[in-house]
C-alpha cells in the first residue's frame, strides 16, 4: 500500500474584497477572493503580538455563484478546500506562482448583513462543490422572505 497524503485547508477569516466572478471559455463560473486571517500570542516577555495572513480563494460552477450572491468585503466566513499552486510567465519571461485555496465548502458566519451583501441570510449559509446553487440559493431566498 502506498503512502498516504492529504491536501487539505481550513481557514476562517474575513473578506478583503468582494468575489470577482467571471465565466470562463468553457462554460464554468469562478469566484476568486481574498480572505485575511489573524493570530495574536503573547511572547516570553508579555509582549502582546499579532500576525495577519491574506489567503485567496477560488470557487468554482454553484459554490462559485453562491459566493457572488452572499459575500462582501468584511464577511467572516469558513473556508475549507485543498491548497493548489499555479505557476504561469509574464511577457518578459519571469516566471510567477501564485498558492490558492481552491474551495469545496464556505460557510458564511455572520450574524449580521453587511452592507452590500445582496442577500441576507438568516442562518449560515453553507455549500459545498458540485451543490446545485439554483436550489440552495431558493431555499436561502424562500427563508429570508418569510420573515
Amino acid at each position: 500500500m502506498g503512502a498516504r497524503s492529504e491536501n487539505l485547508a481550513v481557514i476562517i477569516g474575513n473578506l478583503t474584497r468582494d468575489p470577482e466572478v467571471r465565466d470562463t471559455s468553457g462554460g464554468h463560473t469562478v469566484a476568486g477572493f481574498g480572505v485575511a486571517t489573524n493570530r495574536e500570542w503573547v511572547t516570553s516577555d508579555g509582549q502582546k503580538k499579532e500576525d495577519t495572513q491574506l489567503h485567496e480563494v477560488v470557487a468554482w460552477d454553484g459554490l462559485a455563484k453562491v459566493c457572488e450572491q452572499f459575500l462582501v468585503k468584511g464577511s467572516k466566513v469558513y473556508v475549507r478546500g485543498r491548497l493548489q499552486t499555479r505557476s504561469w510567465e509574464d511577457e518578459s519571461g519571469q516566471r510567477h506562482y501564485k498558492t490558492e485555496i481552491v474551495a469545496d465548502k464556505v460557510v458564511v458566519l455572520d450574524s449580521r448583513k453587511p452592507s452590500g451583501r445582496k442577500e441576507e441570510a438568516t442562518e449560515d449559509v453553507e455549500v459545498e462543490e458540485g451543490s446545485e446553487a439554483e436550489d440552495v440559493d431558493e431555499d436561502i431566498v424562500e427563508e429570508v422572505e418569510e420573515e
